[in-house]
Parts: C-alpha cells; sequence; structure tokens
C-alpha cells in the first residue's frame, strides 16, 4: 500500500461523521393517557362520580375529593419553579423531597402553547381530537390562517371544538361548577368551546380570585372550581424568565396559592398546574432564523403557522415532499421535522390507545410539516409576526422545559 493511500485510509477512520437530521420518532412525546393535562379534569371528575367522561388508555391517578379546584398559573413550568425556591416557598414545599410534598410533573401536549393546552384541560382530550393543535393553524374550510387564542378570523366554536367540556359534564351530574377568571374572558370563544359549564365569575384581582374560588368549593357537596392567572406567562414572553418582573410574578403566584389553599373547606383538593414552561431564546441570528428573509424555507411555502418553536408549515400544491426535504436539511439538527402523517404516527397530537388520536376533521389543520424545536432556536417571522418575533421567552416544543408542568395539590 502506497504512503498516499494509506494516509487516505486513515484519515477516513478519524473523519467526522456527518451530522443526522433528528428522528422525529425520537421527540419526547407528551404523556397522553397517563400523565398530561388532557388526564386531570377527567381524573377528578371520575373521582366525583361524573359519567360520560372520555375514555382513557389507563389515566392519572388521583384520590378522589368532593370539592377539588385547579389553579392554572399560565406559563408556571416545572423546571423554572424547581429553579426558584426562594421566590416560591409555598410552592416548592408541595414538590417531591419537601416535608410533606407529593408533586409531580405533568406534560403539557404539544405543542406546549396556551390555547392547545387550555382546550386539553376542559375537554380531556389530546389536541388531535379536541382540534387546537396550534397558535395557529390553517382553517381547511377557508384555506386561511386562524389564531385559536384570540380566534381570529371568526369562526364557529362549536363546529371547530364539538366536544363536550368536563365541566358540562360535571354540571350534568349535579357537581357545582364554575369558572374564576379575568372578566375579559367571560365570552370568548376559547372560552365556551374549552372552560365553559356551571357559571363563570369574572374577579379581576387574584386576591379576589382566590377568595371567591374557595367559597366557591365549599358551595356545594360536590364542587368543581377552576381558577386561572395569566401575568407569569406575560412577564416571561416580554422581559424573559430570567428577569426581575418574571420572578415578582413568581412571588406574586406562590401568595395567592398559599392564600388559597388556607381557605380550603372540608373534603377539599387543589391542584396547581399550568398550561406550559418557558424557554429564553437569544436574539442573535443562529439563534432566531428569520423566515421571512430566508429564501430557502420559503421556498414552497404558502403559508407559516404555528410559532417560533412549534411550527406548521403549509406547502404550495405538489411542494409538501421538496419542503419537507428542505426543512429537514436546514434545521434537522436543531428541530424534530416531520411531515404530518410522520407526526400523526408518532403520536405527538396524541394516539387512538391513549384516548385519542387525529380527528379527520383536525387532519388538514396540522401542517403539511411540523417543526419542533429541540436546541435553544427558534423560526421566527420579523416582519409577518413582529409582535411574537420580539418576545424574549418562547414556548411549544416538546423540551421539558416547555413541556413539563408541574402537579401539586394540598388537601384539607
Amino acid at each position: 500500500m502506497s504512503d498516499s493511500i494509506a494516509d487516505s485510509a486513515t484519515a477516513s477512520l478519524w473523519q467526522e461523521p456527518e451530522p443526522q437530521p433528528l428522528d422525529p420518532r425520537s421527540a419526547p412525546v407528551p404523556r397522553y393517557g397517563t400523565g398530561s393535562l388532557a388526564d386531570l379534569l377527567p381524573a377528578v371528575a371520575a373521582g366525583q362520580g361524573v359519567p360520560g367522561l372520555p375514555s382513557l388508555s389507563s389515566g392519572l391517578a388521583l384520590a378522589p375529593a368532593d370539592r377539588v379546584c385547579v389553579f392554572l398559573v399560565d406559563g408556571l413550568g416545572w423546571e423554572l419553579l424547581r429553579a426558584h425556591p426562594a421566590e416560591a416557598p409555598f410552592l416548592t414545599s408541595l414538590l417531591p423531597g419537601s416535608l410533606g410534598g407529593t408533586g409531580a410533573p405533568i406534560t403539557a401536549g404539544f405543542p406546549s402553547t396556551t390555547a392547545t393546552s387550555l382546550a386539553s384541560v376542559g375537554t380531556g382530550l389530546p389536541p388531535g381530537a379536541h382540534g387546537l393543535p396550534g397558535y395557529t393553524v390553517v382553517d381547511p374550510a377557508t384555506g386561511h390562517l386562524m389564531n385559536q387564542l384570540r380566534w381570529q378570523p371568526w369562526t364557529d366554536p362549536h363546529a371547530w371544538q364539538p366536544y363536550p367540556t368536563v365541566f358540562q359534564l360535571a354540571d350534568a351530574a349535579g357537581v357545582h361548577t364554575c369558572q374564576v377568571s379575568a372578566p375579559t374572558f367571560a365570552e370568548t370563544p376559547l372560552t365556551k368551546i374549552a372552560l365553559s359549564g356551571g357559571t363563570f365569575l369574572g374577579r379581576l384581582s387574584g386576591e379576589e380570585r382566590m377568595d371567591l374560588a374557595a367559597e366557591q368549593l365549599a358551595a356545594g357537596d360536590r364542587s368543581l372550581v377552576y381558577t386561572y392567572y395569566s401575568e407569569v406567562d406575560g412577564k416571561g414572553h416580554r422581559f424573559g424568565v430570567d428577569s426581575d418582573e418574571w420572578r415578582a410574578q413568581l412571588r406574586y403566584v406562590d401568595g395567592l396559592v398559599q392564600r388559597l389553599a388556607e381557605q380550603l373547606p372540608p373534603r377539599a383538593a387543589l391542584y396547581v398546574t399550568a398550561d406550559h414552561g418557558m424557554i429564553d431564546v437569544p436574539f442573535d441570528p443562529e439563534s432566531r432564523i428569520d423566515f421571512d428573509e430566508d429564501w430557502e424555507l420559503r421556498a414552497g411555502v404558502a403559508l407559516l403557522g404555528g410559532e417560533g418553536r412549534a411550527r406548521h408549515v403549509y406547502a404550495v400544491p405538489g411542494a409538501a415532499g421538496d419542503v419537507l426535504a428542505v426543512w429537514r436539511e436546514v434545521l434537522g439538527e436543531q428541530m424534530w421535522v416531520a411531515s404530518r402523517d410522520e407526526a400523526i404516527e408518532a403520536g405527538w397530537f396524541g394516539r387512538p390507545e391513549d384516548g385519542g388520536g387525529v380527528d379527520e376533521r383536525v387532519y388538514r389543520r396540522i401542517g403539511d410539516v411540523v417543526a419542533a424545536a429541540s436546541a435553544d432556536v427558534a423560526i421566527v417571522a420579523s416582519r409577518t409576526e413582529p409582535k411574537e418575533s420580539a418576545m424574549v421567552g418562547l414556548h411549544g416544543s416538546m423540551t421539558p422545559v416547555e413541556q413539563l408542568v408541574p402537579l401539586l395539590e394540598v388537601r384539607s
């Protein structure tokens, strides 16, 4: 063997292997059916004897309680909470390892975003069944993007999400049922199709909501009360989860939870949870890839849906395969990039055996290509989504910091 051939052979042995795109089947799929947000209210209501609940493969095991309050704190991820014990001493006391703490993480569902998660909470169904599989998705009837948080453009809410809520089933079964939240949410389409049933009671301040939630818990022999607070998420989006503003909100929420816990009537359980966590994505071109300025990613794309860390990509007719190939080539080391059918088969939106799947009416709402961030990156759109692109804290994907949310319990 000549020296040149030997040198070439030796070099090939030490050559770095070509990077491979992430396999969509390797994504950490939410624990639908056993430990996700969709399982929480069915487990609670089953303990109160409510019939007709969504069927689950095995369900979430919760001890029965006659009176239950679910307090959902928008944006309070499990990993964020564990990282800030000084700002949240009461919540931290409910974590495992603390004296008497039995809390554990559950998963939000995919994408880990507010509209999707609230629909999962209220209906007890995974996204592929309730039909809110993203921040913005295509309405197949019009071909336009529909924002499912703001409900723009308007479409018939009950055609979009036809299943009854767990609150409606509980109310029909004679459980005293109500939602205590900001007055502005009383008549929104998202409330109507995800969080309605019984009575909606609007209060402005967090303290008023806690006091009223406790009062409503005591109003029935069996009670199901839901309450909500949004500003942990709001400050995270605006200032980031490493900011003083975010920490101040966490301290405030910690006080709210303690206030409510100290007022629980007899035979009551309080569950504190969240709709998603959050991650701060750096403001540099490598971390925030601008779709509006990237001709390669735009090629063959008719509409860009979803949000920065969980994108639904809708191709022009006939271009879906090419768009998938390009997105996988460009982003495949940083994001799980799947075709619609690959994402569905991998169980991103729920599986039939887990109490859900993807309904026929929902199938085309999902992008031809679905991209979920694994690394600390986001696909922003500086011109078409200027407000969203300017946010510091983001969420949507299946990484633990976004996907894991607390399930903390206090009992009287």
